[in-house]
């Protein structure tokens, strides 16, 4: 692109919004257990099983992907789940 008598170098602008991005809950040690299920099922309707099931992910295995969908979806359960004050974070699907 010029500017003027300059040249700038050319920047790729897209951005995949339609590629999913993972909401990632991490293991942390102050929050219940039961808490973790209660937040899970506030914040993305899920049933008491699966919110469990999540749960014990986040307990064995240190995280969780919690849930995979469009930037600004995840972006908002991200900034739900810091008002809970779980541990998470964004991560975009390859």
């Amino acid at each position: 692109m010029k500017c003027g008598m300059e040249t700038l170098p050319e920047t790729d602008t897209h951005l995949s919004l339609d590629q999913p991005w993972n909401v990632v809950v991490w293991d942390d040690p102050i929050n219940l257990m039961s808490y973790v299920v209660y937040v899970l099922q506030k914040v993305f309707g899920y049933n008491r099983e699966l919110a469990h099931k999540l749960m014990l992910e986040v307990h064995n295995q240190g995280k969780s992907l919690v849930a995979s969908e469009g930037r600004e979806q995840a972006e908002h359960h991200l900034h739900q789940l810091h008002q809970y004050g779980l541990r998470a974070t964004l991560q975009q699907s390859e």
